[in-house]
């Protein structure tokens, strides 16, 4: 199967504190599957966008391994919530509020995103 890639200007940013810091092209946010980035801060950010076209940014970093492995999780969908499953031992995050889904005491960052 081959992946035809879109054709646009827009650029994925996060909101930082009171300014937008542009991370990547729209274009190279697969549905479905997840990129890491750096911030200026040295923190790793993962993005998603889902197959609707909305886009997510929560911390890398998973919680309960303390790896940067959370942009090369599973997505899906658990009763209307957006969530990433770690790779590696399999909690779900909730995209919109970095609730996890499996452990109430558990909770990631969240970033404010958009393409502009």
């Amino acid at each position: 199967m081959t992946l035809a890639l879109e054709t646009t200007d827009l650029k994925v940013q996060l909101q930082l504190g009171d300014d937008w810091f542009t991370v990547c092209d729209l274009s190279l946010l697969v549905p479905g599957r997840g990129v890491a980035a750096l911030l200026p801060d040295g923190r790793q950010v993962a993005l998603f966008r889902d197959r609707a076209g909305e886009l997510y940014a929560v911390d890398n970093r998973d919680p309960f391994s303390g790896a940067a492995v959370l942009s090369r999780g599973l997505t899906g969908s658990l009763q209307g919530r957006p969530f990433v499953a770690s790779p590696l031992l399999k909690q779900r995050f909730d995209l919109r509020s970095g609730q996890c889904l499996d452990d109430d005491t558990v909770r990631i960052g969240t970033y404010e995103v958009r393409a502009t």
